[in-house]
């Protein structure tokens, strides 16, 4: 877990009740283990991003929104070329790369990863992690990465560890380090 505080008012996630969700819902973003979860095949990725800009209501012009599109797109690695394609024309790596640019779309305060990296190679895996490093600390993003990969509790600042449904490790990582420099994604 990406430690830093979820809203303006300082509450910690854990301390708010459910039906107080609804406020910060609107600020949370799910990036899921198969990406074609939130892409569409039968839109461009283009496409994709600008109905959720839409949606949103972001955009105060069509250049507004095309701008918004490309800039997304750079922000995760990925060129304006991009958005003209289908997301079965990407590699899993660049399909993540566009869940991560639509999840990204309102800056979320949270950011849930469900497997971010487990159908990726381990050179992608690694480019992906550092994406999210640095939107953690470029915008502030809280995130809860939930994986299977050991190596990625050497990057997060909080490290929980489940085994049958029970916690069995509960601590803060004192010794960070970056995800360009993990071994064995």
């Amino acid at each position: 877990i990406y430690d830093n505080p979820l809203g303006e008012d300082g509450k910690p996630l854990g301390k708010l009740q459910a039906v107080n969700m609804l406020p910060y819902r609107r600020k949370m973003q799910i990036i899921f283990q198969d990406p074609s979860a939130s892409l569409d095949p039968r839109m461009t990725v283009g496409e994709i991003i600008g109905e959720a800009i839409d949606i949103h209501k972001l955009a105060s012009s069509k250049q507004d929104r095309t701008d918004m599109i490309k800039e997304l797109l750079r922000r995760v690695g990925l060129n304006t070329e991009h958005a003209n394609r289908y997301p079965h024309e990407f590699s899993g790596g660049q399909q993540q790369r566009c869940a991560i640019a639509r999840a990204l779309i309102k800056n979320p305060k949270l950011l849930l990863c469900d497997e971010p990296t487990g159908a990726l190679d381990s050179k992608t895996s690694r480019d992906i992690l550092v994406l999210l490093e640095q939107v953690n600390r470029k915008y502030g993003t809280t995130m809860l990465i939930v994986t299977h990969n050991n190596a990625i509790k050497n990057m997060v600042h909080k490290v929980i560890i489940l085994k049958d449904g029970l916690i069995k490790k509960d601590y803060y990582n004192e010794t960070l380090i970056p995800a360009a420099e993990l071994e064995d994604l």
